[in-house]
């Protein structure tokens, strides 16, 4: 038996999730951004440090709410396109390369939460209609394919 469980949330509850979690990893990379530090010691490249920075931005978004990834992309990309702006003025080198890597790390981050999400929706839709096959007394409170019915199962036999 899995030990699984779903948690689940509305979609004002993830919209607020997401938007704190967007909030707190734009500070994040506005501070690493734009603070002179010496990264030499950090294993991988620049371009590496800012995929992954983006890829993490964008990640939540893609997970929890799919359909704010169009708006996060962008705001991400005048945000990323800010902090390439305003880095000559701190001290640190402005780089149109860069901006190019800020804009790859979001496209896999959305690709990767949009994975995951699927992934997490299959999984309980599958499960869903595990116990409606076995219970014979089950309330269904939600069911997200209203179309699709039990009998359409391409499981069955």
């Amino acid at each position: 038996m899995s030990s699984l469980r779903a948690i689940v949330l509305s979609p004002p509850s993830r919209r607020i999730i997401v938007l704190w979690l967007t909030i707190s990893l734009m500070v994040c990379i506005g501070v690493l951004a734009l603070i002179p530090l010496d990264f030499s010691e950090v294993p991988g490249s620049d371009k590496d440090h800012h995929i992954l920075a983006f890829a993490s931005l964008v990640l939540p978004c893609a997970v929890l709410y799919p359909r704010g990834i169009p708006r996060l992309i962008l705001g991400g990309a005048v945000y990323g396109a800010l902090i390439e702006i305003i880095q000559p003025l701190v001290g640190r080198s402005g780089d149109f390369i860069d901006f190019s890597a800020d804009l790859a790390g979001m496209g896999l981050g959305a690709i990767l939460g949009l994975g995951i999400h699927h992934a997490v929706e299959s999984y309980c839709g599958f499960r869903r209609r595990a116990v409606q096959r076995r219970a014979k007394n089950v309330i269904q409170l939600y069911n997200y394919r209203p179309d699709k019915t039990v009998a359409e199962d391409p499981l069955d036999p």
